[in-house]
Parts: C-alpha cells; sequence; structure tokens
C-alpha cells in the first residue's frame, strides 16, 4: 500500500490532498478518512490505496500511521511558567474591573493587553 503525508485537508470542504512517498499528489476525499473521524491535520503520515479517478488518483481506505508533530506545541513553555504567566494575567485583568464594575483600559494599554492576551492563547492553543 502507498504511504505518504497529508499536504492539507479542508474539514469544510471535505477534501484534501497527499503528497505520496512515491512524489505524486493524490486527492483525498473525506470518505476515505477512518471511520468517526471528519478531519485530518496536515503532516500526517499516512497509509491509503489509490484508484484512479475522473481527475487522477484518489485515495480510498486511508489509515493514519503517524500523527504530525506541533512545532508550537514543542516550542511552548513548561507548565509552571505558564502558570505565573496566566497569574500575572489574571491580576492584569483584575485591575480593569472597580466594584463590580468594568472599565475600558486607555488605548495604548488595551492594545497590549489584547497582544498579552493573543499570545497566551497561541500557547494553550499548541
Amino acid at each position: 500500500m502507498p504511504t505518504g503525508k497529508v499536504k492539507f485537508f479542508d474539514e469544510a470542504k471535505g477534501f484534501g490532498f497527499i503528497a505520496s512517498d512515491e512524489g505524486d499528489e493524490v486527492f483525498l476525499h473525506a470518505s476515505a478518512l477512518p471511520e468517526g473521524t471528519s478531519s485530518i491535520r496536515p503532516g500526517a503520515r499516512v497509509e491509503f490505496s489509490v484508484f484512479s479517478g475522473k481527475r487522477g488518483a484518489q485515495a480510498m481506505s486511508l489509515r493514519v500511521l503517524e500523527a504530525p508533530v506541533s512545532l508550537a506545541k514543542a516550542g511552548r513553555k513548561p507548565a509552571d511558567e505558564m502558570a505565573v504567566v496566566v497569574e500575572d494575567l489574571i491580576r492584569l485583568l483584575d485591575s480593569l474591573t472597580s466594584a463590580n464594575r468594568f472599565n475600558y483600559p486607555e488605548a495604548s494599554k488595551g492594545r497590549k493587553i489584547a497582544a498579552l492576551l493573543r499570545k497566551v492563547a497561541d500557547e494553550l492553543d499548541a
């Protein structure tokens, strides 16, 4: 059975492509994914059978061999360091309220808080 890596998969459109180890590009339809699976991440190593469809090679009966390694996950901060960042963020957000009433910060401080929230969200999402 041929093997390769998923180049991309669009869950909304229900298709993507596999870069086979032989150098071919293979169409991947959602119907070829393992039962109970609606999506697959780019970079996943897969094994699949191939048939010749209307527009060329198309994968069927796909099996995931190896999930992709997330570069973001590999480079994220240790949990004890993140705990300190999250505690500081909580204090910062608490400073925006007084007597159970929210106060918008001035624009420059608001941009800094928003950037910090995005960075923490990226760390948590990895």
